[in-house]
């Protein structure tokens, strides 16, 4: 069922897919192949998806009652490998 809850989910699942992929494959071909289409190629999605992930946090930090400390742990999994899965675990799917 479409519920804004589950974009913000599904926003954080690519942008965290997006994040990974172009840390730990996009990035090495570039330096170590010499290509960098790939990250041509993923880039601008990512951007995106980060943009639209932090955007979409800070319109749910009231629904949530995320208090400061919680945000911040929101914000910054998006900078952090794997750390939009941890909020989609701990903070998105218990609200729910």
């Amino acid at each position: 069922m479409f519920s804004f809850i589950n974009m913000f989910r599904l926003v954080a699942l690519l942008e965290g897919i997006s994040y990974i992929l172009l840390l730990f494959i996009a990035t090495p071909i570039k330096y170590l192949a010499h290509d960098p289409q790939y990250v041509k190629l993923l880039g601008m999605p990512h951007g995106i998806l980060f943009i639209a992930y932090i955007a979409l946090a800070f319109v749910f930090k009231n629904d949530f009652s995320w208090n400061n400390k919680q945000f911040a742990v929101v914000l910054l999994a998006s900078i952090i490998p794997f750390g939009t899965f941890y909020v989609d675990r701990n903070y998105l799917k218990a609200a729910k």
